[in-house]
């Protein structure tokens, strides 16, 4: 059984659909889904209609597939992330740093941002041994050439794709440091920058474990995160697996065009 872990609030059910149903396509071995979410005033919950109607879905390709809601708001609320609430970036980006407060979480969990498409079986990610990592995961594709966590080495990762091992991250105090410095730093990126600083114990892993740019024949996970652009003028291009009509014609990406089918036959139930 492969365990994963999603977060997010009702806006990111579109990904979460499309990530879930390619990830039951590849996968082979269970998946055991948890998906967090929480109360937030300005913004709505993921509704647990949803994740029923989504788990019915997953539990056709295979009957051992489960999928959980979560609800977090509690242990946002104890320890706020003050200074970084408001950001580009969603609050509900954070909850995974909040995964060592939440009790019957497997030891070994592999974390995905709802924008990860898998376009092979995750299995091959999810056996390595990282029983030594606290966090495993590939470098950052932009990251690296900007942000430096070692003097030699490109070892900026990327947070969208984690293979997470919560006892030594319980052990090491990880994640509750990274909730520390985003209390009172505020930071363009602050749960990603937050974990290469406090983690001392990471592997990397192979860019086809997380490809944020251009998928190939090797790739297992495509990453649809923000990317640059230089012609005609330098730009920030942002296409999500949901932005079907973009994903074909600006990206010429059709690598997944059976999955987006099916997502279009089932989201209006999941996301009504």
């Amino acid at each position: 059984m492969i365990n994963v872990l999603y977060c997010g609030d009702k806006n990111v059910l579109n990904g979460l659909i499309i990530s879930t149903l390619s990830l039951a396509k590849q996968s082979s071995e269970p998946l055991n889904i948890f998906v967090f979410t929480m109360k937030m005033r300005g913004y709505k919950d993921i509704p647990q209609r949803s994740i029923d109607e989504l788990g019915k879905i997953l539990k056709q390709k295979n009957p051992k597939n489960k999928i959980q809601l979560i609800d977090i708001t509690d242990e946002f609320e104890s320890d706020k992330p003050s200074a970084n609430v408001k950001n580009l970036f969603s609050p509900y980006c954070l909850l995974r740093l909040y995964a060592d407060l939440v009790e019957g979480l497997p030891e070994k969990i592999l974390y995905l941002d709802t924008d990860v498409v898998a376009l092979k079986d995750p299995n091959e990610l999810y056996k390595m041994d990282n029983s030594e990592y606290e966090i495993m995961g590939a470098v950052d594709y932009y990251g690296q050439h900007w942000i430096r966590t070692s003097l030699f080495e490109k070892t900026y990762m990327n947070s969208g794709v984690l293979l997470m091992n919560m006892r030594l991250i319980r052990e090491s105090g990880l994640l509750r440091k990274t909730r520390r410095r985003i209390r009172h730093v505020k930071m363009l990126l602050p749960d990603q920058t937050s974990l290469n600083i406090y983690s001392k114990r990471k592997k990397l892993v192979d860019r086809k474990f997380n490809e944020q740019k251009q998928e190939t024949d090797e790739t297992v996970f495509r990453h649809f995160s923000t990317t640059f652009r230089f012609w005609p003028v330098f730009h920030t291009q942002k296409i999500k697996p949901w932005d079907v009509e973009k994903l074909h014609r600006v990206l010429k990406c059709h690598a997944f065009d059976d999955v987006l089918e099916e997502y279009e036959r089932v989201k209006r139930t999941i996301t009504k």
